[in-house]
């Protein structure tokens, strides 16, 4: 077991213990079609994610990861759409859990990478409900049609669901 120990803008003083290897024992129920590394490559929230944070995870993930450094660039997106709610959208909600204070994509990259915490069973239940954007998209869509339904395609991106093969 490893310890990881945070101190970004978001979070001061936060530790968090890998119990699993990097990609591995995943709930059975949560079998993602990407991983963060791939995720960011596509291009996901406008490029505005864990631009302060990097040092938390993996250099390769971001070695060629589409980032903004300043702003959110809505561009670098795969399907160069705007798909996000604000932060402070997220948190009028309630769905930030304080363990995890970016939201999902966080959650998910520390469980990724090996963290299991007491609000797996919640994130996991979130991510199983975001797949009915899939839904959408295959009974409107024609298969592989990028030009139909951007923004629930780019979202579900966020969400680790490869909208590319729908």
């Amino acid at each position: 077991m490893k310890k990881v120990y945070v101190d970004d803008c978001m979070q001061k003083d936060y530790v968090y213990i890998l119990s699993e290897g990097v990609g591995e024992n995943f709930a059975s129920e949560f079998q993602p079609d990407l991983c963060p590394q791939e995720m960011l490559l596509l291009g996901i929230f406008g490029g505005k994610y864990l631009n302060d944070c990097q040092g938390e995870f993996p250099k390769i993930w971001f070695t060629a990861a589409k980032l903004s450094p300043q702003v959110k660039d809505v561009t670098l997106n795969y399907f160069s759409v705007d798909a996000s709610q604000s932060l402070g959208e997220w948190r009028r909600k309630g769905w930030i859990h304080p363990q995890d204070p970016r939201g999902w994509f966080q959650w998910y990259c520390r469980y990724y990478m090996g963290r299991r915490s007491e609000d797996d069973v919640r994130q996991i239940k979130r991510w199983k409900a975001f797949s009915r954007h899939a839904g959408a998209v295959r009974k409107y869509c024609e298969k592989y049609d990028f030009s139909c339904r951007r923004k629930q395609r780019q979202a579900l991106l966020h969400w680790a669901y490869d909208s590319r093969m729908i």
